[in-house]
């Protein structure tokens, strides 16, 4: 059983934080009230759904003030239950959050009418001094961006593998027009078509007869390679870059053969390299 809680300064980055451990299949829970802490560290160790098995909380000056230097004990309390409890408090330079703050013109948690961004920052540091001198991981985000940060959570973590992006596959036929909201799309109409053979026209992609007159052509088999080739180079760019989802539609003129074939020969490819893929064949359906 794994807790993580993260705190830190408000504009520090926390909610970046908290979202790359929900990629790496963390259960998270923005702002805590500390007084359920103890509570949520029993129910953990109770519960025996592997959903909780690595939960994240996040926990910062929004929680009652005069329980966070209560912290380090129920920390403590957590660990002696058997909990492997790590805490990562974020921070960052004044004059950088009060820049955050203006190009976001989110409200600080702490300002009133009588008392300035500049003093509620202060005041927040203050008050989440006993977390920051508890925790096991320090992250200065002063320079950092959000990719940055990104990575520094997970190799902080002990994580070094880029959590690998859910894959859709779809085909579909131009002539009902492309897919909306998707990653990349490939044209394959200048393969051979099936259709043009009258055992083949009522077919499939997903029937064999079509698959071996497809992979008799050498086209076929090097349009296939280039574009592996291609997502092979840039998915890892695009997991890197945070992106849990990638949509990649491949048409023919009707969707039905060359289309489905070459999303078929796709979901092959990515699923024996480890990823998770779901098939939709538009015109199919």
């Amino acid at each position: 059983m794994r807790l993580v809680i993260v705190s830190g300064l408000s504009g520090s980055g926390k909610s970046v934080a908290l979202h790359t451990l929900e990629d790496l299949g963390y259960y998270s829970i923005d702002n805590l009230p500390l007084f359920l802490l103890k509570d949520l560290a029993l129910g953990l160790n109770a519960a025996h759904d592997e959903t909780f098995h690595h939960t994240a909380v996040g926990v910062d000056s929004r929680t009652d003030t005069g329980e966070l230097h209560r912290l380090p004990d129920l920390i403590q309390a957590a660990r002696d239950t058997g909990i492997d409890c790590t805490v990562i408090f974020l921070d960052a330079h004044t004059d950088t959050l009060i820049q955050r703050f203006s190009e976001t013109r989110r409200r600080h948690p702490l300002t009133s009418p009588d008392r300035p961004l500049g003093e509620a920052i202060r005041l927040e540091r203050r008050l989440l001094e006993p977390i920051r001198r508890t925790a096991d991981v320090r992250i200065d985000t002063t320079d950092t961006n959000v990719h940055e940060l990104r990575e520094l959570v997970r190799s902080r973590l002990g994580v070094t593998a880029t959590p690998k992006a859910s894959i859709l596959l779809q085909s579909f036929g131009f002539k009902n027009g492309i897919p909306k909201d998707v990653d990349f799309v490939f044209d394959v109409r200048c393969l051979p078509n099936p259709h043009w053979q009258p055992e083949l026209k009522p077919l499939t992609g997903l029937d064999q007869p079509v698959v071996d007159f497809l992979e008799q052509s050498p086209d076929v088999g090097r349009m296939r390679e280039d574009i592996l080739g291609f997502l092979d180079r840039w998915i890892p760019a695009f997991e890197s870059d945070g992106r849990s989802y990638l949509t990649i539609a491949v048409g023919c003129t009707g969707g039905q053969h060359r289309s489905v074939f070459m999303a078929e020969a796709l979901r092959r490819h990515f699923e024996q390299g480890g990823y998770k893929v779901m098939v939709r064949h538009r015109e199919l359906a």
